[in-house]
């Protein structure tokens, strides 16, 4: 009796506590630029949610902007979901810039952590030249204005702070976001977060849902190791590094016909860079002088023009290495100088080296061949005089001529070849 009073006392308080901590939130971290595998990934985990029947799904978002397409494609997503979205700007530090700004004002419930920041929303045209149309760009930015405006009418969010993000790139911190109502909730971590959700009333499109969040299992949603190696290759200074191996791996290739692995690796660098060049704002300029350089240092080695061609290809590429997406004002979403001062130091010094070695070839004495026997010292065999003679030079006899008169014996030096016949003076 006693026996089966404890069991159904144990059945008891475990059943208590499963249903106090029955409700399921998924939880999936965005960190980066926003793309199509970051558009991929987001739109699967709300399918995974709606599929387990989760209380809601929270973002964890950490970005410094991205694609406006892939941004337009996430926020469709969440304005069609099943169940309420949750942008968690976190952690500490991390910011929900440009795209990122879209893509919290859209979510049915907006937070973030202290330490973070929103806003800076201009929108940034993808291959734009040096010239920037004026027109164009005011006419995107006047479209992206009026999309957040109305995300943020239909959230009942600030739709003039909403206007400004984006026509002045104007940013809050967390505390400013909230007393602008920008943001729902601030909290410290993404389990105080749960604390802080439940009992709250989420609209979604047809119906109303109150969030049973407190206690809940956090469900961990993470990329596949395919789309976190995507994801990460669209990163600036990643995309920058693979752009140089592609031309360099090419460069080698057609140097040394039949090598193979520089063209393959090269050609492989290079696709990769162009699949990061979707997501990044590039300017096609920049791409064209980095191009340039590398023809420049080709040539220099091949026309062994001393130097100069080498020096043009070095400028060339600081310069487009720095213009390769400077027109995002944006510091995460541009080349580091820390990464652009080893690289173009680097080409250039195996270029320079190159163009050094072809000069040095160049003006070497030949030492080989007819050319390789001028200089050379030897010993009259006979008398050598302007009708013949022979000589002894390098280890072989050879006809030779002479313009005075050499003795029998005496030690002479090439100063000429004709055909097989030696021209020589005395010593």
């Amino acid at each position: 009796m006693i026996l089966r009073q404890l069991l159904c006392s144990v059945l008891l308080t475990l059943g208590l506590q499963a249903g106090a901590g029955g409700a399921e939130v998924l939880v999936a971290k965005v960190d980066g630029v926003i793309g199509p595998i970051t558009a991929k990934f987001m739109i699967e985990a709300m399918d995974r949610a709606e599929q387990q029947k989760v209380e809601c799904v929270v973002f964890e978002l950490d970005t410094p902007g991205g694609l406006d397409d892939s941004m337009r494609t996430i926020i469709k997503r969440i304005m069609s979901a099943k169940l309420p979205v949750v942008v968690f700007v976190a952690p500490p530090g991390s910011r929900a810039a440009s795209a990122g700004a879209f893509i919290t004002m859209a979510a049915h419930v907006a937070a973030m952590s202290p330490g973070t920041a929103i806003g800076a929303a201009h929108p940034v045209s993808i291959g734009q030249s040096l010239q920037t149309d004026t027109n164009m760009t005011a006419k995107v930015a006047n479209d992206a204005a009026a999309y957040i405006r109305s995300i943020a009418e239909k959230r009942g969010r600030n739709i003039e702070w909403a206007n400004s993000a984006v026509k002045e790139s104007v940013s809050l911190s967390e505390t400013e976001a909230l007393t602008h109502k920008v943001i729902d909730l601030v909290a410290p971590s993404t389990e105080a977060l749960m604390t802080l959700l439940d009992g709250r009333t989420v609209k979604l499109n047809e119906t109303t849902v109150t969030l049973k969040t407190k206690g809940a299992v956090l469900t961990r949603f993470e990329m596949n190791w395919r789309d976190e190696l995507l994801h990460a290759i669209a990163n600036p200074n990643l995309a920058y590094i693979l752009l140089m191996l592609g031309l360099m791996g090419l460069y080698f290739e057609l140097a040394t016909p039949g090598a193979i692995l520089p063209g393959v690796v090269g050609a492989i660098s290079l696709i990769l860079s162009f699949f990061a060049f979707q997501t990044l704002s590039v300017n096609y300029a920049g791409i064209l002088l980095i191009v340039l350089a590398v023809v420049l240092f080709i040539v220099d080695i091949k026309a062994a023009t001393h130097g100069v061609l080498t020096v043009g290809g070095l400028v060339s590429m600081i310069i487009g290495s720095l213009m390769l997406f400077n027109h995002n004002p944006d510091p995460a979403m541009r080349v580091s100088l820390q990464v652009i001062i080893p690289v173009v130091l680097i080409t250039g010094a195996f270029f320079a080296l190159g163009a050094w070695l072809s000069l040095k070839a160049m003006i070497r004495r030949p030492v080989s061949g007819a050319e390789g026997l001028i200089g050379r010292e030897g010993d009259a065999r006979t008398a050598i005089t302007r009708d013949g003679g022979t000589a002894f030079v390098d280890g072989t006899h050879w006809n030779a001529v002479a313009d005075t008169e050499i003795p029998s014996g005496r030690h002479v030096k090439v100063i000429a070849v004709k055909q097989m016949t030696l021209k020589v003076e005395a010593v």
